[in-house]
């Protein structure tokens, strides 16, 4: 019977995503096995993987030692030892799978190297320790040469950053720039990013090469402030700045103006701030906006029992809780409350617009002030180069100037965030009442909170009965 083997191909980079390096793998790795009249029963492949980072875990080399350590393999092919293993401590957990199952085969198409005598773990120990010390050799020189393309300004080259063309990535992809500055919008406008994330999900947008994988949260994060989107150069995630002391722009067209990407980082920021790992998610359009008429208490929304696809009966309710300290007594089907709300908000928002003008664009009145600081900086700088001043007088010169200019860029982030909410949010009096629901519903809350402070539901008494708005009192701000 013809032996039963697993070959495992693996590409550290495939920037087109076409795969084709693990297929030429694959196509030697099988004709090695017809050659030795083995049975290839599967193919473990790890494509755009590295083998060489400790904090990369390869998902299918992982399944391919399992499956070998419990007999389901008699062996393994491979095009060459470093596709299996650049770090020794992998290579040390394969043999010790060898040492297990002594018979077990083994081949590459480069090489022939044996891992179940001990002169063939010996070579593949040097090998793998070459391999090692080979890929450390080209990370330290990628990561110099990665240091001075990026204080030139230049870029590094790689896949295209998601607004960019892929094709040219100094050139902006307009499609991918709108949902970028839309969903930008939506943060200003107290969008949650999970919910940009679940629609772009659903559209295709932001992660060209994930294919069907969920996208992360701080991956649509990084996206939407991203110091590239204005053309700031980074390196190793911080900002570049030249000796001027001013940040170094990049060779691509950007795609937000600074005030406009300060504006959102700000959001960001200051959202995190307020709750720290805590979830903003909301399902009903009231949940801790309504109170309780008899206790007072907070009234959250929830699923109808009664409710079934096609029945009459309202989907949810607002119910007072005595899970949540309330008396328990007070509840309220929830679409009759929601639409008469959201009737009562439009019009009163709608009013408010027709009496007040359209907010303007107003400029940071410390934008000289921040600008002289940085030009006391770069001076200091320049004479400490030129030898005006020691590096010891330097030291105590420049902490207080970059305090000064950090605090001063502080204040115009919130400056530029305040002016730029105001805007996202804008006047909510244009919109219909289907255009309302339509809207996410961080953005539904956000706006009646502009109106009322609170929504109190009173009781209805016993029994069923006609729904009646004057037992729902709105509390205006």
């Amino acid at each position: 019977m013809a032996r039963k083997v697993g070959i495992y191909t693996r590409i550290s980079r495939d920037d087109e995503g076409d795969a084709l390096g693990v297929a030429r793998q694959r196509q030697d790795c099988e004709r090695l096995a017809d050659l030795r009249s083995w049975q290839a029963v599967k193919i473990y492949e790890d494509n755009d993987v590295s083998a060489f980072r400790r904090n990369v875990v390869r998902d299918e080399f992982e399944l391919l030692l399992k499956d070998l350590r419990a007999g389901l393999l008699d062996g393994i092919v491979a095009y060459d030892l470093d596709r299996l293993a650049r770090q020794p401590r992998d290579l040390e957990r394969l043999i010790e799978i060898y040492d297990e199952r002594p018979k077990a085969e083994f081949a590459t198409v480069t090489n022939d190297v044996n891992l179940a005598t001990p002169d063939g773990r010996t070579m593949a120990r040097v090998m793998v320790a070459f391999a090692n010390k080979s890929s450390h050799d080209t990370s330290r020189r990628l990561k110099r040469k990665h240091l001075e393309l990026a204080r030139q300004g230049k870029d590094s080259g790689g896949p295209a950053p998601y607004g960019w063309r892929k094709d040219d990535r100094t050139k902006v992809d307009p499609d991918a720039a709108r949902a970028i500055r839309e969903a930008q919008q939506e943060i200003l406008a107290a969008v949650r990013i999970g919910t940009i994330r679940t629609r772009w999900q659903e559209q295709g947008l932001g992660n060209p090469r994930s294919g069907t994988k969920r996208m992360a949260h701080h991956h649509v994060e990084h996206i939407l402030t991203n110091p590239r989107l204005v053309g700031y150069r980074t390196y190793h995630g911080e900002v570049l700045t030249g000796e001027d002391g001013e940040p170094i722009k990049g060779e691509w067209e950007p795609i937000n103006s600074v005030a406009d990407w300060e504006a959102v980082c700000a959001a960001v920021a200051e959202r995190k701030q307020q709750r720290p790992g805590k979830s903003l998610a909301r399902k009903y359009l009231l949940s801790g906006i309504a109170r309780c008429g008899l206790c007072k208490t907070k009234i959250r929304g929830q699923v109808n029992p009664r409710w079934k696809p096609g029945s009459k009966a309202s989907k949810f309710s607002y119910q007072c809780s005595v899970v949540n300290g309330g008396c328990g007594k007070v509840g309220r089907t929830g679409d009759p409350v929601d639409k008469l709300i959201v009737e009562l908000v439009l019009k009163e928002q709608r009013e408010k617009a027709a009496t007040r003008a359209a907010p303007g664009e107003r400029p940071w009145l410390r934008e000289a002030e921040l600008q002289a600081v940085q030009a006391d900086i770069t001076q200091l700088l320049e004479a400490e180069r030129t030898k005006q001043i020691s590096v010891s007088t330097l030291l105590q010169l420049l902490p207080s100037k970059e305090k000064e200019r950090d605090e001063l860029k502080l204040e115009r982030a919130r400056f530029y965030k305040d002016q730029k909410q105001a805007e996202a949010q804008g006047a909510a009096g244009d919109l219909s009442l289907a255009g309302f629901f339509d809207l996410p519903i961080e953005r539904r809350q956000e706006i009646v909170l502009r109106s009322l402070s609170a929504v109190i539901i009173h009781p209805a008494g016993r029994g069923r009965r006609i729904f009646d708005p004057a037992l729902i009192e709105p509390v205006w701000r």
